[in-house]
């Protein structure tokens, strides 16, 4: 069995003396693990950090089979992240959420969105992608958010809280008399990414998503939400 591909490094860990067992998020084969031989040597251990990007050949005896990684660097971005905070405790959060999809799932949607994100790390708008980050994470893992229309009227108009119960949109006028039980819906997610958005927007995404994900992915199997995310939403 062989596949090569593009992967970005979300972590390793050692393995035997020399070697580590390196965790790629692909575009095709989704989370991918793999040996790699003499990983841990001086010229490999800067090009195996998280958030660099890598060229891998993929080679095992059967598809089961762990196998072997043979990697070369694509893109590096290791001195950027150690400079600044914010970009190291993104790569940190990134990784902990792709972690959170089943190995060998392809998910080219948010590969594709990581890639994004990973661009704009250190930019101001890194909040935002997070947040509809965390919002794609949650419909590729079967908890969708449903923005279509009001629960309560099925109106398109002024959706401005999300009830936690269904996790669909509320327009201002049905959701009033409920407000203090319903989540806030901030307009930049219904909008297209790129815009700059506001400091009490970004937290009310970032509330929106965490209530969800902690709910339906994060406490099912026993986990709360990565130290790095708080990191990263404490530096701005």
């Amino acid at each position: 069995m062989e596949w090569s591909e593009r992967g970005l490094v979300l972590g390793l860990k050692k393995h035997g003396e020399t070697s580590v067992i390196l965790e790629l998020m692909t575009r095709a084969h989704g989370r991918h693990l793999g040996v790699v031989r003499g990983g841990r040597s001086r010229s490999m251990q800067p090009v195996l950090q998280p958030g660099n990007e890598v060229e891998a050949v993929w080679r095992a005896r059967l598809e089961e089979h762990l196998g072997l990684y043979a990697v070369e660097a694509a893109a590096l971005r290791t001195d950027l992240l150690l400079s600044n905070p914010r970009g190291l405790h993104g790569v940190n959060w990134l990784g902990a959420l792709l972690r959170l999809l089943p190995e060998r799932d392809p998910h080219p949607g948010l590969y594709d969105r990581a890639q994004v994100l990973l661009a704009q790390l250190t930019t101001p708008f890194a909040p935002a992608l997070f947040v509809h980050f965390e919002l794609a994470l949650l419909a590729e893992l079967g908890f969708g958010l449903d923005f279509e229309r009001c629960a309560a009227t099925g109106a398109r108009d002024e959706l401005v809280y999300v009830s936690p119960k269904s996790a669909r949109a509320v327009s201002r006028e049905a959701g009033a008399p409920w407000a203090e039980k319903l989540l806030p819906l901030p307009a930049f997610i219904l909008a297209a990414p790129g815009a700059a958005v506001e400091t009490a927007a970004l937290r009310d995404g970032f509330r929106l998503t965490e209530f969800f994900l902690t709910r339906d992915v994060f406490a099912p199997r026993g986990l709360k939400p990565p130290a790095s995310r708080a990191a990263f939403l404490a530096s701005f």
